[in-house]
């Protein structure tokens, strides 16, 4: 029974790690392996698996601050991004862009997009009515946060009184709009969409003209 245990790991490790580079770019750093203090990471395609401990550094400068089994926290480029098992994320410094992103509504009239939360790609509703960007636990383990450690509260919803955590979110990327250290709320259940909610769009501009939506970054 071990043996096929360890058969089994090997094998989901082996698939995790073809996974990651079948999409890694030059500068992404893959997490294919996690463990308590360890990470193993691959940077970009074509290199090898590589073990890092906690305050280990990768030779393009990203430093590995903590690792758990659930996901690892580096340091790149000055500022902290966590990762998920099977997750990966641009170690490339940002570039200047325009700040700015066009959305075009569906034929309900929604504004959905994709962007990324800590680095984890997620799809994005936008709701003017939502306090703060919230998502289901599902997501917030995918991107990496966890969200038991956060401040708890209650939220009335559809279903009756549930519970929600209020967490810090270190980057929350839009187009070409990044914004760091953002509230967030996640729902102990799962949600169709991410809301992207107002403690983003309180820091953007929003104009809206016909069927498009443009969003600029105010600071």
């Amino acid at each position: 029974m071990a043996g096929k245990r360890r058969e089994c790991k090997s094998l989901l490790l082996t698939l995790l790690l073809l996974t990651a580079l079948a999409h890694a770019q030059e500068d992404e750093i893959s997490v294919v392996g996690l463990s308590q203090g360890k990470a193993v990471v691959v940077l970009g395609a074509n290199a090898r698996p590589r073990v890092l401990r906690d305050g280990e550094s990768l030779p393009n400068g990203a430093r590995l601050i903590k690792a758990t089994p659930e996901s690892a926290v580096f340091e790149i480029d000055g500022k902290r991004r966590t990762i998920a098992m099977g997750n990966h994320v641009s170690a490339a410094p940002p570039s200047a862009g325009s700040g700015q992103v066009i959305l075009s509504a569906d034929e309900r009239g929604h504004f959905v997009t994709t962007g990324t939360i800590n680095g984890g790609t997620v799809r994005f509703l936008v709701d003017t009515g939502a306090t703060m960007i919230s998502m289901g636990r599902g997501d917030a383990h995918r991107v990496g946060i966890n969200y038991l450690k956060g401040q708890k509260g209650l939220s009335n919803t559809a279903n009756g009184v549930a519970p929600v955590y209020k967490v810090k979110v270190d980057t929350v990327r839009v187009g070409d709009i990044t914004l760091n250290n953002v509230d967030a709320l996640v729902h102990d259940q799962d949600l169709p969409w991410v809301l992207l909610g107002m403690s983003f769009l309180n820091r953007v501009e929003m104009r809206r003209e016909g069927g498009n939506l443009t969003l600029i970054k105010r600071y």
